[in-house]
């Protein structure tokens, strides 16, 4: 992570001696690990090798509240830079950098009581569907297995779920916090309501460590899954065709549409119906009926369980396969999921594209490269709340664009795809899918409720201690 400026109202910047490192070991019931430990090499990394030559003066896996306010107060006294991960997913590296590291994955129980989630902030999201189906209930939460809830939650949280639900944060009826003076607060509707609202798509690392989430449930049953492909030649109609469609079925159908460039080109709209096959298989008849019958088809009624499974790519594994393999917390000593290198860029559509613009998107997918345009269906529920409700503003966009890419040139046909479509984008962004080169950002990220969110920040950060590049 890049050097930043000092904050008001704090220290120089110091170099913190061996015996202040010891004495934080020794404070934490969790793990500090440093340079020279065996795990170490492991500790420093994020999901993304891109980041791998950053390396943390120490990463401690916090396993209470009590150990936050201990990486907190040591960062106030010393002045080291702290950076808070939950699953080490940030886009822009933002979950590493020089100094401190406070990793929430040890608090990672999931409990449920009375309709009520109750989910520690290190929580990965396979093990949260894995153990609220459990109990037969769920919350509207993404796809990606072993992203931390926090990191989600914070920002917003788009879903699988999210057209009938909501997002992540709009059933976050709680959070608890470590701010920047080493309190742990509450915050609810009715205690620090300003810390809750910011806390609601405001983007995590900015106001303080989440250390544990109250979640309003649904109940769950079977659903159906489905994935068609098209050929690359109906890329355009297909696009017009699921940009119309999607935001408007019924609540209960979400669909993604991804257009892909990765050994060949692909036209896949896959998606979650909370319902039977037969209903699903004619809400996609309409769909087909204005792109042309699929090339092929994968529709499957299953479990609530088996669809997380499977939309997280790991329906031929366990929920314990299904992590990064190792013996840090987050991990397990069968997991079988690998790192990613990735670049990546976001929008968030407000209007449908024309033709021109649906062309202009596909021209630059079929450009050399390994990459994937995603598109995630929004609208439902997502749309019927106010933008300035929460901190999560994008409520009238219909759907979200990725830009993602892998191997050489990835970077630069992310920049390229990206800058090609903003004319008929705009100048909207999702802050989970965090970009570092994004101008404009507060703006892009916030909307209109960027000015709150810096008068939030103001008033329970003013000496800046959670920085980020693109911090509030």
């Amino acid at each position: 992570m890049a050097a930043l400026s000092v904050g008001a109202g704090l220290p120089a910047r110091t170099v913190p001696s061996r015996s202040d490192w010891n004495a934080l070991g020794r404070g934490l019931e969790g793990t500090l690990v440093r340079p020279g430990d065996a795990s170490y090499d492991t500790a420093r990394r994020l999901f993304n090798p891109a980041f791998d030559a950053v390396r943390p003066a120490g990463v401690a896996y916090c396993a209470t509240p009590s150990d936050v306010i201990e990486c907190v107060g040591f960062a106030r006294r010393t002045n080291v830079p702290l950076t808070v991960r939950s699953g080490g997913h940030s886009y822009a590296g933002w979950s590493t950098g020089t100094g401190l590291v406070v990793d929430v994955s040890p608090m990672n129980k999931v409990g449920y009581a009375s309709g009520r989630a109750t989910v520690g902030a290190g929580a990965k999201l396979v093990d949260v569907y894995d153990k609220l189906a459990a109990r037969g209930v769920s919350i509207p939460a993404g796809s990606c297995p072993t992203v931390g809830v926090s990191g989600l939650a914070l920002g917003g949280g788009i879903g699988v779920v999210s057209r009938k639900y909501g997002l992540t944060c709009d059933v976050m009826e709680s959070v608890q916090l470590v701010t920047a003076d080493g309190r742990l607060l509450t915050c609810d509707a009715d205690h620090n309501p300003d810390l809750y609202w910011a806390s609601r798509g405001g983007g995590g690392g900015n106001l303080g460590v989440a250390v544990s989430f109250g979640f309003r449930t649904h109940p769950t049953r079977e659903v159906t899954v489905f994935f068609l492909h098209w050929p690359w030649a109906k890329a355009v109609r297909a696009l017009r065709a699921w940009q119309a469609w999607a935001p408007a079925v019924p609540d209960e159908l979400w669909s993604t549409m991804h257009l892909s460039r990765d050994g060949g080109t692909d036209v896949q709209i896959g998606g979650l119906y909370l319902g039977g096959r037969a209903d699903c298989e004619r809400l996609l008849d309409r769909l087909a009926d204005r792109i042309g019958p699929a090339s092929s088809s994968y529709i499957r009624q299953t479990s609530y369980r088996q669809a997380m499974m499977i939309m997280a790519g790991c329906s031929t594994l366990s929920v314990s396969q299904c992590h990064r393999g190792g013996s840090l917390p987050g991990q397990t000593r069968d997991g079988r999921l690998s790192r990613d290198d990735f670049r990546a860029k976001s929008h968030m559509a407000y209007r449908p594209l024309s033709e021109a613009g649906a062309g202009a998107l596909v021209a630059e997918v079929a450009r050399p490269g390994s990459h994937t345009v995603l598109l995630d269906a929004l609208g439902g529920a997502v749309g019927r709340v106010r933008p300035e409700a929460t901190a999560f503003p994008h409520r009238a966009a219909l759907y979200s664009v990725q830009y993602y890419a892998h191997r050489a040139g990835a970077a630069g046909w992310a920049r390229a795809a990206h800058a090609r479509m903003r004319p008929h984008f705009g100048d909207h962004a999702y802050v989970n899918y965090a970009d570092a080169e994004l101008g404009g950002w507060r703006a892009a990220y916030y909307g209109a409720n960027a000015g709150r969110l810096a008068r939030v920040k103001a008033v329970h950060d003013p000496g800046r201690l959670f920085r980020l590049p693109q911090g509030i």
